[in-house]
């Protein structure tokens, strides 16, 4: 998600007949009802969006239940385990797939990113490791705040100016030359800001050292492995596969407002940050089996979970303290309009959260404002009132 954009921008209401939903019964390998996890996931249907669909693994056992609709006008839940657009759900995965470079020696965390990928003229200064914790000072190419608070655009990836290039097609060396076109933010290693355009990068650096596209070494060293079946790099599909919810947009035209499904979209535009199809039990499996130190040896996993105190960003991961006993390791994304996605870890990876919700997006981001709100209430449930409780 977008959080700078969302917390600068008004809230409107979404119409209650459109967003009427219930929660399911709870279909997972334990027979408790969990009050608590159906109440925090009916808190979402409140508050406008149109379905949910979660995933909680705890000492209680595994618990996975949706709410709300599969598609507007129709009573359908959504899918339990329904496909869903992951978005910067991948900055994790592509983290990971640099970092196992690193153990095996073929990359420098602490080199110049110029050296691997010298057709870019990039600042010298700019590090592997920057890539993965945001501190390069590159500009966002999706758009970016400019120091006095002003927004300035990259490709289309907002409001109808994306509605209306949704299916576009990019290459990540088109989206590179976007942010390079732009002046830098600040100067590499002194701030962080969340930026798409190093993940991009750090994916023509796994192509680079690799010789094999990002998606298959995906395949290769993360999903084959971990048996995530349902999750994938759509490139230019457009098509969710699978059963999913619907997410949508609305806006007005010509004195008209006018509502058009984008379950259908092109995640080219966000190439290595943003491009990841996925369903909460394969997220699930990913988060746990990550910080179960099943993926990286312990040193890269320990600087991989070690964050910048600005934003609490590592290396692909937000590490966030709720409290005594209570750290977190998560990342929440969007593709950006119409799907939300979360994926909550203990340090242990035995506990995790993760699921997706979809709403009626518009210019104002709808609903998507209380995203974070609400998905803290829910993670403080899981990882925070057990503790209290024990």
């Amino acid at each position: 998600m977008r959080t700078r954009t969302t917390r600068r921008i008004a809230v409107t209401a979404l119409a209650a007949a459109l967003l009427a939903g219930t929660a399911t019964p709870a279909t997972a390998t334990t027979n408790r009802d969990r009050p608590e996890l159906q109440q925090a996931m009916q808190a979402f249907i409140d508050a406008g969006f149109t379905g949910v669909q979660l995933r909680v693994q705890d000492e209680q056992g595994e618990w996975a239940a949706s709410a709300g609709v599969r598609e507007l006008g129709r009573r359908a839940k959504p899918p339990v385990n329904g496909s869903f657009w992951a978005g910067s759900n991948i900055k994790p995965f592509t983290a990971t797939l640099v970092l196992q470079l690193v153990a095996e020696g073929k990359v420098e965390l602490d080199a110049p990113v110029a050296g691997y990928l010298p057709e870019f003229g990039l600042d010298e200064r700019i590090t592997v490791r920057m890539l993965l914790d945001h501190t390069s000072g590159l500009f966002n190419y999706t758009g970016d705040f400019d120091p006095d608070g002003s927004w300035v655009t990259g490709v289309p990836s907002m409001n109808k100016d994306w509605l209306d290039n949704r299916f576009r097609s990019y290459q990540p060396e088109e989206l590179i030359r976007v942010a390079l076109s732009k002046p830098a933010r600040f100067e590499p290693g002194t701030d962080q800001q969340y930026t798409n355009t190093t993940y991009t990068l750090a994916l023509l650096l796994i192509e680079k050292i690799t010789g094999r596209s990002y998606a298959e070494e995906l395949r290769r060293r993360i999903l084959r492995p971990l048996g995530l079946k349902d999750t994938s790099v759509p490139g230019d599909r457009a098509q969710l596969p699978g059963p999913h919810a619907h997410g949508y947009y609305r806006y007005e035209e010509n004195g008209r407002t006018r509502t058009v499904d984008i379950s259908r979209q092109n995640l080219t535009m966000t190439a290595g940050a943003g491009n990841l199809a996925s369903t909460p039990k394969d997220l699930q499996t990913f988060i746990s089996a990550l910080n179960a130190g099943k993926l990286l040896p312990p040193a890269l996993l320990t600087e991989m979970r070690t964050p910048n105190p600005k934003m609490g960003y590592g290396l692909g991961l937000f590490v966030e303290n709720l409290g005594p006993n209570c750290t977190v390791l998560r990342h929440n994304g969007s593709p950006p309009h119409g799907y939300g996605a979360l994926m909550y870890s203990s340090p242990d990876g035995k506990t995790t959260v993760t699921g997706a919700v979809t709403w009626v997006d518009d210019a104002t981001r709808g609903p998507a404002a209380s995203f974070q709100t609400l998905v803290d209430g829910l993670v403080k449930k899981v990882f925070c009132d057990q503790q209290t409780a024990g």
